[in-house]
């Protein structure tokens, strides 16, 4: 340690919010070059690659072959594809000297799709899976959580190419399998939970979460059964529509100043019979909603007055376009709608789209805007006095919820992604026309997968779920060191010793961080728990009564064992 590119820091960086950030830096694993973006020093390196060589060992395994494809990329194939204009800001976009659009690639698909077209041709070519560990770079508005959220990231992504639909099914398969194997040898607390596909397109698609109170992804599970989702892949269950004989007629009523759903509510329980809540009205939430390369258009979002709309929800509803709220300006130019008081009626008679979530069948009556200052309609019937454009799925997903499978209710719990699959289907050989010739001789559309595992977010996850209140606390199979070798005694006998402890663990194939520092012990030790080794052996007091001792770091056991078996002693707790 004493040649060591290492210092350690004893208090928290002032940008670090969550621990995994906080630990990492203070631990001198990485330090900050830019907003999002970090540099690898030695320790963390180490880690990095472990993590990069644990997934490359089961990918190949699989069967997947790995290449290396450019960071830098032309814009062409995404413009064929959409993404150049549906990535929008998050794009890192550049010029060549010649004024040529290129681009800092997110991720690949376009790339891979068109050098397997270059190279296959026929259905006995196929299946193929290639995969690549290599730098992706998305422009994040608000970089974050230090390796959690960050502009540049290192990925392993790998794309699957088959003849039909079975074979994409077995590729998929494959690849689920093959990341529940890397997260369980990383002993990685984890979810799988169905998800939305977005930008990438396709059908079915899930997400590997590891569970964690500072992720940014909420996710649900059933309490009785499997389900697991992202929020924004949550289906709601659809109430039967109500018949509409003999429902009241929809009546106007002058409610005085009610803009909000509770101010509605406290007017409904003095002025009409019975008893009213939130989940009684319906709100209508305005906003904009622009196709790639589109013009601005006026949508209304009606949910339930007992729920808030979920933006993320929202977005993933009409991916790829973008969403918005209306502004003052837009109500300015638009004043049939009436802040506070909007309903379906309006909206749809000045030829807005009017989409509802599912929850509003026909039959169900609401309170509801009536388009005038102060005024609101109670008993407006869906499918009777107004009829939806369409169902969004944007309203709160919440704990104690219906599991859309039908068994128990639904909790809620927060995680970070780890890993994404998706049955991409031919989105992409279609943008290409990517054929091959059929066993029938006839040209067959090829089917894709994309499979995308954070490797550089990995290491903050491990961090994040192993720390404890010490430090950083490895899993075996990525620690820097296999051991780290403390000499806490200046006896010339004890240096002596545990010099040739360090040649003896070494020469046994461990990998040993010795502490040779003159230093003292107490920031010998300090150190020793903020880098986390699983193995940590103290030359210390007890060298003169043929003694050593060993703690791990996981479980704070400490044992003696005498210096004649050493070696044997920590080689068993190093392998744990």
């Amino acid at each position: 340690m004493s040649n060591l590119f290492l210092r350690t820091l004893r208090d928290d960086p002032a940008d670090a919010e969550v621990p995994s950030h906080k630990l990492l830096v203070r631990a001198g694993y990485i330090r900050r070059a830019a907003p999002g973006v970090y540099e690898w020093l030695p320790l963390g390196l180490k880690v990095f690659r472990a993590v990069e060589n644990l997934v490359r060992e089961e990918m190949d395994a699989m069967g997947a072959q790995e290449i290396l494809l450019p960071a830098l990329l032309p814009r062409e194939p995404y413009e064929t594809t959409g993404r150049w204009t549906e990535y929008g800001d998050a794009l890192f976009r550049v010029k060549d000297r010649k004024g040529s659009d290129m681009m800092l690639g997110p991720t690949h698909e376009e790339i891979f799709t068109q050098l397997v077209k270059s190279e296959y041709s026929s259905y006995k070519d196929l299946p193929v899976t290639l995969y690549q560990v290599q730098t992706k770079y998305r422009d994040e508005e608000r970089p974050r959580a230090g390796l959690l959220r960050g502009r540049e990231f290192v990925m392993k992504d790998s794309y699957s190419f088959d003849i039909d639909d079975a074979g994409l099914q077995a590729s998929y398969d494959a690849h689920r399998a093959t990341y529940q194997r890397i997260f369980d040898r990383l002993g990685v607390k984890y979810v799988i939970v169905a998800a939305t596909s977005g930008a990438m397109g396709g059908s079915a698609s899930e997400e590997f979460l590891a569970e964690c109170e500072v992720g940014e992804d909420t996710f649900v599970r059933s309490t009785e059964s499997g389900y697991a989702a992202n929020v924004e892949a949550v289906v709601t269950p659809v109430p039967d529509a109500i018949p509409l004989d003999g429902l009241p007629d929809a009546v106007v009523h002058e409610t005085g100043d009610t803009p909000t759903i509770d101010s509605l509510v406290d007017w409904a329980n003095g002025a009409l019979d019975g008893e009213y809540t939130a989940a009684d009205t319906l709100k209508n939430v305005m906003v904009k909603i622009r196709k790639p390369g589109g013009e601005w258009q006026i949508t209304a979002v009606a949910v339930p007055g007992d729920r808030e709309v979920d933006f993320k929800r929202l977005e993933a509803s009409v991916e790829p376009s973008e969403v918005e709220l209306l502004v003052d300006a837009d109500f300015e130019a638009n004043p049939e709608l009436v802040k506070g008081y909007i309903g379906p009626k309006a909206v749809q008679a000045a030829g807005f789209t009017y989409l509802a979530d599912p929850r509003v069948v026909s039959g169900t009556r609401w309170i509801t805007g009536a388009d005038q200052p102060g005024k609101h309609y109670v008993d407006l019937v869906c499918g009777r006095d107004f009829t939806p454009d369409g169902v969004i799925e944007a309203a709160e997903v919440r704990a104690g919820d219906p599991s859309p499978d039908g068994k128990g209710v639904l909790e809620a719990a927060k995680g970070i992604e780890i890993g994404h699959i998706f049955q991409l289907g031919r989105k992409y050989t279609d943008a290409f026309a990517f054929d091959v010739l059929g066993e029938n001789g006839k040209p067959v559309r090829v089917t894709m997968g994309s499979y995308g595992l954070g490797v550089s977010r990995m290491v903050a996850v491990l961090a994040e779920q192993m720390h404890d209140d010490k430090g950083l606390r490895w899993p075996r199979e990525v620690a820097p060191f296999n051991v780290h070798l403390v000499i806490a005694n200046k006896d010339e006998a004890a240096v002596a010793g545990a010099q040739q402890l360090a040649a003896d663990l070494d020469a046994a194939g461990l990998s040993v961080l010795f502490d040779d520092r003159k230093a003292s012990p107490g920031v010998k030790f300090k150190d020793a728990e903020l880098l986390g080794m699983p193995v940590v052996v103290v030359v210390g007091r007890g060298w003169a009564d043929g003694t050593i001792e060993i703690r791990d770091r996981f479980t704070g056991e400490t044992v003696q064992a005498p210096v004649d078996g050493a070696v044997d002693a920590v080689i068993a707790a190093a392998r744990g």
